[in-house]
């Protein structure tokens, strides 16, 4: 490997693959304040420059995390498809970054060769696109799922319902359900934050969500976002549910801080696929985003985007329905502001298809980062123009119990209406029967109201 190039009459030396990653990686204010980002715009250019030729099987030799030490690398290593890797292992960065975008490669190109990329090759290409790139490459994979219905298919755009309530009443949160029905959104999942993560009351909620599913007859899929254990233990006693969450890290230090294993996660599949209430067989759902690792010291030195792109790798192991990265809601101390956000989604997106997960993403920001409404609007019509899954929805965009903002309901049903697409077949259905969509899956007179599923 070589690991220094000139620029401008300067040699830049990089110490490592981990290091010229993390230099190479668009400004982020996580990698400033964790001390291995490029000090000037230069020395990012001389990084990119290195990364480019780069060989994908220097990548996959020395991953972020050594192999010995964590488990993230281990399942990454081991799920890779050796004849595929075989057949590309002498490429480089660059020569990757140009056949995905090529116009004459398929989606079934890509998703083949995918398979035989590790998560720190799926990030060095990432690096090397600008924004553009990286949605004119992920516009052209679509990954589907299937636990009750099928998410992912083109021509849709789907939303998950989120009807988070600051005490978790109940009645409080059928009636953001209902209204947030009445606007078509739930097709990816009705999923709930609860601010009680005991057992008791994740089983009350998903027992309320299991009987106006089967009431108003919905074809949708129902989750309490707990810890997997409480999930676990609710669904032991009894809960009906079809989807089983949890958040997830790009190392095994990142995943143990947030108090599961990758056995745990395997334990708790099985179990939704025993005693679950859906099809499948897609029966987990994750959330990531940029930061998390950093801020539990979890990241080994690695930059956030790399360490992003490992729990994709991670991800994949478990057959997820949906995964999103929830990307401005850690705050400003790893997404400074609206462009940094806007980048790590568009980055996170990319790397979620092309490692093979049904990717979405919680297009959002805290009240403390310099950002705004626009800014997760422009991301949102940005990811749809990509080709995102799904997006939350939330009433008026202002989560009460998380303290964060997001899209609402309207976002979505916009977002279909621009670009000509509709909710999951089953759900658009559903919707044209209680008259709130038209044939096309535009928004009728009666959306909104939530007194006409009463």
């Amino acid at each position: 490997m070589i690991l220094k190039t000139v620029l401008f009459g300067h040699t830049y030396q990089f110490k490592d693959l981990k290091d010229v990653l993390a230099k190479a990686n668009e400004e982020k204010s996580g990698d400033i304040l964790a001390g291995i980002a490029a000090e000037t715009a230069e020395e990012r250019v001389a990084a990119k420059i290195v990364l480019s030729q780069i060989r994908l099987e220097d990548l996959r030799n020395n991953p972020v995390v050594p192999y010995e030490l964590d488990e993230v690398t281990r399942i990454i290593q081991d799920d890779l498809n050796e004849p595929i890797y075989n057949a590309i292992k002498t490429w480089t960065v660059s020569e990757l970054r140009e056949w995905i975008l090529d116009e004459n490669t398929t989606e079934a190109d890509i998703k083949k060769i995918s398979r035989g990329l590790t998560s720190e090759m799926v990030a060095a290409v990432a690096k090397l696109m600008s924004n553009m790139d990286l949605i004119y490459a992920a516009s052209k994979i679509r990954i589907t799922a299937h636990c009750n219905t099928t998410i992912g298919k083109r021509g849709t755009l789907s939303a998950r319902l989120q009807p988070n309530h600051p005490t978790d009443d109940p009645d409080g949160i059928m009636a953001s359900v209902l209204e947030g029905l009445s606007y078509g959104s739930g097709d990816a999942l009705i999923g709930l934050n609860p601010v009680d993560d005991s057992t008791q009351s994740v089983t009350r909620i998903l027992k309320r969500f299991d009987e106006i599913k089967n009431r108003l007859q919905i074809p949708t899929q129902i989750c309490v976002l707990a810890h997997v254990t409480t999930q676990m233990d609710a669904i032991k006693k009894g809960a009906p549910t079809d989807l089983i969450f949890q958040s997830i890290a790009g190392s095994e230090k990142g995943n143990t801080a947030f108090g599961f294993n990758a056995q745990t996660i395997e334990e708790a599949r099985q179990l939704a696929l025993t005693h679950g209430t859906a099809e499948g067989p897609n029966v987990m759902y994750f959330e990531t985003g940029q930061g998390s690792e950093l801020s539990s010291e979890a990241h080994n030195g690695a930059d956030q985007v790399t360490m992003e792109a490992r729990c994709y790798g991670f991800a994949k192991h478990f057959s997820p329905f949906l995964v999103n990265t929830v990307v401005g809601f850690i705050g400003p101390e790893y997404l400074y502001d609206g462009r940094q956000v806007s980048r790590a989604g568009l980055e996170d997106h990319f790397m979620g298809k092309l490692t093979g997960v049904s990717m979405g993403c919680d297009a959002c920001y805290t009240n403390h980062m310099k950002a705004d409404q626009n800014s997760i609007e422009d991301l949102a019509v940005l990811l749809t123009a990509a080709g995102c899954n799904y997006f939350m929805g939330i009433p008026h965009g202002d989560d009460v119990m998380l303290n964060y903002q997001t899209t609402g309901y309207h976002e979505t049903a916009a977002l279909r209406e621009i670009y000509g697409l509709k909710a999951i077949q089953p759900f658009h259905e559903w919707l044209l029967k209680h008259e709130f969509v038209d044939q096309q899956g535009r928004l009728t007179c009666k959306a909104g109201d939530a007194s006409a599923l009463l």
